[in-house]
C-alpha cells in the first residue's frame, strides 16, 4: 500500500470510529468527525496531510498525490 491509500484507510476508519462513539456514547464525538473532514479538506488544496508527512518519515512509498 502507498500512503495515499493509507491515508484514506485511516481518514475513513477514523470517521466511522467516531460515528459509532457518537451513536452508543456521547454525541459530542461528532467533532472529531468534522475535524477529519475539514483536514482532508484543507489537504485537497494545500497538499498538507499529518498522517501523510508521518508516513512519509517512516519509510512508506509515496503515491501520485502526497509527493
Amino acid at each position: 500500500m502507498n500512503i495515499d491509500r493509507i491515508v484514506f484507510a485511516v481518514a475513513g476508519c477514523f470517521v466511522l470510529s467516531s460515528v459509532l462513539l457518537s451513536v452508543y456514547h456521547n454525541p459530542n464525538w461528532l467533532w472529531f468527525t468534522g475535524f477529519v473532514g475539514a483536514n482532508m479538506f484543507q489537504a485537497a488544496f494545500t497538499g498538507f496531510c499529518p498522517v501523510a508527512k508521518i508516513l512519509k518519515a517512516v519509510g512508506v512509498e509515496s503515491g501520485p498525490v502526497f509527493k
